[in-house]
């Protein structure tokens, strides 16, 4: 037997040895990575050449008919046939009419504008409708004016600051001759054009409501919409009221590009996107607080606003209905942000500027590859404290090897330790690498003797854990992004959030999970949004582009203060297998945090190693189902009344049935 300083003496030339070959992995990863980089920007600047030539230029329509000849063959090779590409350009007429519902066809029978005209008869709110202009095109001015006028709610005053230039005096015309027919509309002259932010402020000057309303010059109201906000303010006491819209182009509401369903008010979204935009209204004690527009923030004035609106509104209510008709056309924003490129800047600033007055310091603002006012912000970790990654295990040596391999390999992280949870095991050759694991200093096999409980097996894990944080983990995941745990902890650290969720993939990069959204999918438990969806995508309305607020992330890769975890206590152990991570996050919800989902914290997930598999054995599967059954009946009854009110992240005009954002009795699928 060897002396104890010998044996001493070899494990430090052991873990010596490896700390040198990981030193060397990581410098010629580096190398590598120095090296693309450098390949990357020279074809970049090739590229770049390329495109500003006069050749590439003279030969664009060439380009334009074969790229049109390549659609169709991709078309053909993913429709098989020229029937199929037929039915597919039925389907897209169906989609056309379906938009319908939501444009003319929407407008309310006169027996219905009257019985809302009756409705709120003895309602003392008033709404003031700040719409400042600006050479204003007569068509759009007053088709402007017109769905104003023909809202079933009457209590409105209309005050247009006109800073229009002398050559377009027709636009203070036609405002004072409808001034003359309806003294609820006020119009001003303004001395000279002072900019979105400066005439939008003159209008605020004219403004006697109780709530304000910004409305732009070129766009359309629903006859129905002061209505709706009306029965939200009275009903449900809200101060910030905003609605879903649609963007159209031409002369009719019924030719949409798009429609726009938002989720109810999740401020991460609002932060990387100005997801609410269009129609929102607010009471003017909010305004009082806040102050009005601010001119350093013109071309993203509204999101500036919104921002210090919603941080000091009480209640704030989405009314999930397309009341606002967003014009698209030649120099508009909804056509082409670039037409308003100093609109970047600003969003970026007003961002900012938010961020700041929360308290956040060392952030970075990127615009991402959905749009450039779609952000990726990252903020600065405010210290880095230990993680503990919990693997619940059985056997799967590959498997487990694979995922701690390339933990140990790509993280960038330092302060981690990584608890395996060895349950039932039987194989010799796992048993050895958990001696092997053992020699690592950060690393630890515990042993849960129990039957398989995914629940029990992680609070197990969790007792175990010297961290201040904790990332649940499945032994079947691979690690992608370097830097997962930073992306995870950036949002973990804060005070107002329970759970953070990554983006996994399965190995051909289709998408495993983006969030998760209750009540989806057949058994009306939890469901996971955008599912199988190619990697490239961008997801409805960008979704798959920035962090933002769900219901519930997966526990195959889930971050979460261990603090938070004993408080309530852990994973919930009658979810055995199913519904224990949704669980987990509801009860975070419940004490008032929020659960985010980053796709910037990328793993493979290949779902081989789950222990609710059966491997064919016919009884097996029939008991996972039972199971299951069992577990998701139990989830329901004890979430009843959350499922009932449905998910606040996920419109309800989108079918439970599809997890690519489709529309009810669409069969179209609304992600881009």
């Amino acid at each position: 037997m060897e002396s104890p300083d010998k044996e001493l003496t070899g494990q430090t030339e052991y873990y010596k040895e490896l700390y040198l070959k990981e030193q060397e992995k990581t410098a010629e990863l580096t190398r590598k990575l120095v090296d693309m980089e450098a390949e990357n920007a020279d074809l970049n600047y090739k590229l770049d050449r390329i495109r500003k030539s006069r050749l590439w230029k003279a030969v664009y329509p060439v380009r334009l008919a074969f790229s049109h000849l390549k659609n169709l063959i991709t078309r053909i090779k993913r429709y098989g046939n020229f029937k199929n590409i037929l039915a597919k350009i039925k389907s897209k007429r169906i989609e056309q009419k379906a938009y319908k519902a939501y444009g003319t066809m929407s407008m309310p029978s006169e027996e219905e504008r009257e019985r809302q005209r009756n409705e709120f008869i003895d309602s003392d709110i008033k709404f003031s409708i700040l719409v400042p202009l600006y050479n204003t095109p007569e068509r759009f001015l007053r088709e402007m004016i017109a769905s104003l006028k023909a809202q079933t709610y009457p209590k409105w005053e209309l005050c247009l600051a006109d800073g229009s230039d002398p050559e377009h005096d027709l636009v203070g015309t036609i405002c004072r001759e409808y001034c003359q027919d309806d003294d609820r509309i006020k119009y001003r002259k303004l001395d000279k054009n002072e900019g979105i932010s400066g005439n939008t402020n003159e209008c605020f000057r004219m403004a006697t409501g109780d709530y304000i309303g910004l409305f732009d010059h070129d766009d359309i109201l629903h006859p129905c919409a002061l209505y709706e906000y009306v029965k939200v303010i009275l009903r449900e006491e809200a101060d910030y009221i905003y609605c879903d819209e649609t963007t159209f182009k031409g002369n009719s509401i019924d030719d949409m590009i798009t429609l726009h369903f938002k989720p109810d008010f999740a401020i991460d979204n609002l932060r990387a996107n100005n997801y609410i935009c269009h129609f929102s209204v607010f009471s003017r004690k909010l305004v009082d607080e806040a102050g009005v527009f601010r001119s350093e923030f013109d071309g993203s004035q509204d999101h500036d606003m919104i921002l210090r609106l919603t941080k000091r509104a009480g209640k704030i209510v989405h009314v999930p209905k397309i009341l606002y008709y967003w014009r698209s056309h030649a120099g508009s924003v909804a056509s082409d942000i670039n037409a308003k490129t100093y609109a970047i800047d600003a969003a970026k600033n007003a961002v900012a500027a938010h961020l700041r007055d929360c308290g956040f310091e060392g952030f970075e603002i990127e615009s991402s590859r959905a749009f450039e006012t779609i952000f990726r912000i990252r903020y600065r970790l405010t210290e880095k404290p230990k993680v503990s990654i919990l693997i619940p295990n059985k056997d799967h040596l590959e498997d487990l090897k694979r995922c701690i391999e390339s933990v140990l390999n790509k993280t960038s992280y330092e302060d981690y330790e990584i608890i395996v949870i060895e349950n039932n095991s039987e194989t010799t050759e796992i048993k050895e690498y958990y001696d092997t694991l053992m020699k690592l200093p950060n690393v630890k096999v515990v042993t849960f003797t129990g039957e398989f409980n995914y629940s029990k097996i992680n609070n197990f894990g969790a007792g175990f854990a010297e961290g201040r944080y904790l990332i649940l983990l499945n032994n079947d995941t691979e690690v992608i992004t370097r830097t997962w745990i930073e992306e995870m902890l950036m949002y973990a650290q804060r005070d107002d959030v329970g759970a953070v969720g990554c983006m996994l993939y399965y190995p051909d990069y289709s998408i495993q999970h983006a969030g998760i959204v209750l009540g989806l999918g057949a058994h009306r438990t939890a469901g996971h949004t955008h599912y199988k969806m190619p990697k490239e995508n961008l997801g409805y309305m960008g979704r798959l582009c920035y962090a933002q607020d769900v219901s519930a992330v997966t526990g195959a890769c889930m971050m979460t203060k261990k603090k938070l975890y004993e408080e309530v206590n852990g994973l919930s152990e009658e979810f055995a297998v199913a519904l224990n991570d949704v669980d987990y996050c509801l009860k975070l919800r419940k004490k008032g945090l929020l659960n985010v989902f980053t796709p910037f914290a990328e793993l493979f997930h290949y779902e081989s190693a789950s222990r609710g598999k059966d491997s064919g054995d016919p009884e097996a599967s029939e008991r996972n189902i039972e199971r299951y059954n069992r577990e998701s009946e139990l989830f329901k009854e004890k979430w009843k009344e959350v499922l009932e009110k449905g998910d606040p992240y996920f419109n309800p005009n989108f079918s439970l049935d599809h997890s690519n954002f489709v529309l009810k009795g669409n069969p179209k699928s609304m992600v881009g």
